[in-house]
């Protein structure tokens, strides 16, 4: 029975879907007009994991994941690149895909655009509007009207009088309350528009999602993920905007990710410690970032590091070893077996990845000591449940960037001088030879059928 952290109630619930065996997932997607961070990557990883472990238990899963394809940021950077918005978000979407591809994410079920779901958007407003939620005006963008939403503040904590309070002195003199919030803006010379009941304009940010959880998901559906940063202001809104055009509850459980730390500091453009998904796998393999994002439980902070990826590679290499030395059985999983069960246990307990690493960690210890082809076939299977682990073993343990160090076929023909130097008796050129490579980060296994190497974590 699967339990897991209820942003909304602050508290751990067990999951009843609203339609049994059947799961309904969105999850905040990424604004695309530049690379994706390694924030992006920690919400991609977080909610492949928590999709996959929902199938596993035999939910069917329907994830949707948005692309908002159309905000003031992508309208500057078309405008600075002198590209159009369409050739701007199509290359930025290409490269997030590449980028989930090498992190072994699954597809979610839908990748809605928000310029895709403009008219659902309007529909939306229209119906705020009538509710008396909302409000146009008279500067041709439309407003929602917070107070008029009585559980606003009910998902992050915060009270209309705090955040008043909060509130930095508005200029805006359109709005009713500093604190309304914009879901349609009237579009400026030269930006991109659609016709409106209240004129020409976009949408705002917030209404997108509302949109298309709606479009695709139903108007009340199961869980809603993103990164904690999006708890507010954006899903607060995101609430406010579906219940208050519907009229009930909008999403069961709410589920949000833990911030990325850089050494410790918030990471941040402006601190310089900002790093994108393709900077960190041009020094380190994806499936060891997959394995260091999932080594931490999900709603914890997550601190990288080099020392930290550095520990990651070394302890997937440690698990693909034992697969090299213990050739795997095909085995299906037994969750009554005392191993699985007590990944499932883990992973019931608001996916808890930490535990069910520890897991995996037993049982290579444990195949390793008994040589058990069954028990490596079950490290194999259960890492595969994290999307782990499913690589040719040699292949992983002999990967690796070449450009600043030896290329495998360089290694091989080091090896074969030290087998002829080794057959001549000659030991000082053998152990030069070992030295060598030593030096270069390489792990040579001498054994009866000859002799391997690997590249040092």
């Amino acid at each position: 029975m699967l339990s897991l952290y209820n942003t909304l109630t602050r508290q751990k619930e067990v999951f009843t879907p609203i339609e049994p065996g059947k799961v309904r997932m969105y999850v905040c997607g990424m604004t695309v007009y530049d690379y994706c961070h390694l924030g992006h990557a920690r919400v991609m990883v977080v909610f492949d994991m928590v999709s996959r472990w929902l199938r596993a238990s035999g939910l069917d899963v329907t994830y949707v994941r948005n692309i908002t394809d159309i905000d003031d940021k992508i309208i500057k950077r078309a405008a600075e690149n002198g590209e159009s918005i369409q050739a701007l978000t199509q290359r930025f979407i290409d490269a997030m895909n590449q980028d989930a591809d090498a992190l072994g994410i699954v597809r979610p079920t839908f990748e809605p655009r928000a310029t895709e779901h403009i008219s659902g958007m309007l529909a939306l407003i229209a119906q705020l509007i009538a509710n008396g939620k909302a409000y146009p005006a008279a500067n041709g963008d439309v407003y929602y009207a917070v107070r008029e939403f009585d559980g606003y503040g009910k998902l992050s904590g915060k009270s209309l009088e705090d955040l008043r309070a909060g509130e930095r002195v508005d200029v805006d003199p359109y709005k009713r309350d500093p604190l309304d919030f914009v879901l349609w803006k009237a579009s400026k010379a030269g930006e991109p528009a659609w016709a409106s009941p209240w004129g020409e304009g976009r949408p705002g940010w917030h209404i997108e999602c509302s949109a298309m959880s709606c479009h695709h998901l139903g108007e009340h559906f199961d869980i809603h993920g993103g990164g904690a940063d999006l708890q507010f202001p954006h899903h607060e809104n995101e609430i406010a905007q579906s219940e208050g055009a519907h009229g009930h509850a909008y999403v069961n459980y709410w589920m949000h990710n833990g911030f990325i730390r850089v050494d410790d500091e918030k990471m941040s453009k402006s601190l310089g410690n900002f790093f994108t998904i393709r900077e960190v796998l041009e020094k380190f393999d994806a499936e060891v970032v997959r394995f260091f994002i999932l080594r931490a439980h999900y709603r914890s902070p997550l601190n990288y590091s080099d020392a930290h990826l550095a520990d990651a590679r070394n302890a997937l290499t440690r698990l693909y070893t034992t697969l090299k030395n213990v050739p795997a059985a095909e085995v299906a999983i037994d969750w009554a077996n005392p191993y699985a069960a007590r990944f499932q246990a883990a992973m019931n307990d608001d996916f808890n990845t930490v535990e069910a690493m520890a897991v995996l960690f037993e049982l290579a210890a444990e195949s390793n000591r008994s040589g058990s082809a069954e028990l490596a076939g079950l490290l194999k299977a259960l890492g595969g449940v994290l999307g782990l682990l499913q690589r040719d073993a040699q292949a992983f343990l002999q990967g690796g960037d070449d450009a600043d160090g030896l290329s495998a076929e360089a290694i091989e023909a080091l090896i074969a001088a030290r087998r002829a130097a080794r057959a001549a008796k000659n030991w000082v050129e053998s152990d030069r030879i070992r030295d060598e490579l030593t030096a270069a980060g390489i792990v040579l296994e001498d054994g009866a059928q000859g002799t391997t190497w690997r590249r040092a974590g």
